[in-house]
């Protein structure tokens, strides 16, 4: 039989494993909530979010004599074994929980105190010599240490998020590059149009996703800010009036964010507004990278029926019944992502609108939200860069067929023989499929080496060729660590 121990709350006493970290709050949250049977470990930054939070509490109340030195350095240590990810599998409570979020901070609060307890030498559940809220919560509520931990957790998301996209852009530019001298017929609203390069529609892309990187990057700053301090509601009650100064300080130097206490605690603990700007920033930039993956589902679509102008790297057998049929798998998944993400941010917007006077009870929903969207994102950045595009060529021959018979070509040559003599070729070109430079010579227009000139890639760009270095993009956050992930 497996081992427990007996702990007791206002409600009762309920027997727990013995070797568990967690304790009686998470026990009854893991019997309210069986809704997500997703536990908050399965997002690591924000279970080391805890960790930096509740670090740079006890350092606070330490400074301000709150807390002893030793039972705060046991809690210290504690809380460093969290940031570090060793006790990650302890974090057990559903994402998705009522309470505004309470449940997690009692699994941390819990997690820390039986860890710092091991470490002096006492048994789980001995909370006489360190205990979960009087020492490990001092200072502290659900409802300012949770949206901090997100706030906190997000950054290190987003981090992640536009260093990935960084790598997606620049894998975009450098086909951009590849396929700057290669002609193709461009198309507005899914008809013919004029000609452009493969290397302008790919280098396209690639500005697209440096835009997006650029707004994410903008959201960070919203996020440093945290109601630390706050405890409750915001008016700072059990707290030292010195705290939220102190433990701000403190919280910049474990996380290396330049974090700032809100102005009016009370209004920082109820607004959700930033969430919502996250969201909005994670919306935009998944709708428009799912737009790029239509562009390449199409342009690669057939390979004999379809456009067939690009070849995307096989991934996979398509059909379990049609021998040969290989299927866009990788931009169909990153579409994918992207509705999710767009549903995700309805369930924000939502979540933020639904909170009621002094604080707004459902954030766990509004994290599980957010942490997916961003993973999600990630992910899918880094398996379109690294199983689809870098992978990616050119359909020359096939190209080169298409602008040749393009009546598009013919735009570039109204300036020289005239709008009604362009239109009669054209016309001509249609009913017979003939390639548009040879009409063009065979009627006494223009010379060979005039129409050569005329349709030759850069001047039928209208551009010169980009084939100039790829522009760097600033860093995120240098000092900051990594995402974690599993």
């Amino acid at each position: 039989m497996q081992a427990t121990r007996t702990e007791t709350d206002s409600l009762g006493s309920m027997t727990i494993p013995a070797d568990a970290y967690w304790g009686i709050h998470t026990a009854r949250a893991l019997e309210n909530f069986p809704v997500s049977r997703r536990p908050i470990s399965v997002y690591p930054d924000f279970v080391r979010a805890f960790g930096a939070v509740k670090l740079a509490a006890v350092r606070a109340n330490i400074e301000l004599g709150v807390i002893d030195a030793e039972r705060g350095a046991l809690i210290g240590a504690a809380c460093e074994d969290v940031r570090s990810g060793l006790l990650d599998d302890e974090f057990v409570v559903g994402i998705i929980q009522g309470g505004a979020g309470t449940s997690t901070n009692m699994n941390a609060n819990e997690v820390i105190a039986n860890r710092a307890l091991e470490l002096a030498g006492f048994a789980k559940g001995d909370y006489q010599h360190i205990h979960p809220i009087d020492d490990v919560n001092r200072s502290q509520s659900t409802n300012d240490v949770y949206p901090t931990a997100l706030k906190i957790a997000l950054c290190q998301g987003i981090i992640g998020l536009v260093d990935e996209l960084d790598r997606l852009r620049i894998a975009f530019a450098q086909k951009g590059v590849e396929f700057a001298h290669q002609l193709k017929v461009g198309r507005t609203q899914l008809q013919d149009a004029v000609p452009m390069t493969l290397g302008q529609e790919f280098r396209g892309f690639s500005v697209t996703l440096g835009e997006d990187h650029a707004r994410l990057r903008e959201t960070l700053p919203l996020l440093f800010e945290h109601n630390l301090g706050a405890t409750a509601i915001g008016t700072g009650i059990t707290a030292d009036p010195r705290y939220a100064e102190a433990v701000n300080r403190h919280l910049r130097d474990v996380t290396g964010f330049a974090h700032e206490t809100a102005g009016d605690l009370v209004e920082a603990t109820s607004d959700a507004g930033v969430f919502m700007s996250v969201s909005g920033a994670l919306k935009r930039s998944a709708i428009k990278l799912s737009k790029i993956c239509n562009d390449l589902r199409l342009l690669a679509s057939g390979p004999q029926a379809g456009f067939g102008e690009i070849n995307l790297p096989p991934r996979q057998a398509g059909s379990s019944i049609m021998p040969g049929k290989v299927n866009p798998v990788i931009p169909e998944v990153v579409n994918q992502i992207a509705f999710s993400i767009a549903g995700a941010e309805v369930t924000v917007t939502m979540a933020a609108e639904a909170g009621q006077l002094q604080l707004n009870a459902f954030e766990p929903v509004i994290a599980h939200s957010l942490l997916q969207s961003l993973s999600w994102l990630r992910r899918g950045c880094r398996t379109l860069r690294v199983n689809c595009v870098d992978g990616i060529t050119a359909n020359g021959p096939r190209l080169d067929q298409m602008v040749a018979s393009s009546v598009g070509v013919i735009t570039a040559l109204t300036p020289y023989i005239g709008y009604a003599a362009a239109a009669a070729l054209a016309k001509q070109a249609l009913s017979g499929d003939r390639d548009v430079a040879d009409l063009v010579v065979e009627q006494g227009l223009l010379t060979r080496q005039e129409v050569t000139r005329l349709l030759a890639p850069e001047a039928l760009s209208g551009a010169p060729l980009h084939t100039a270095p790829i522009p760097v993009l600033p860093p995120s956050h240098p000092q900051a660590p990594p995402p974690a992930d599993r």
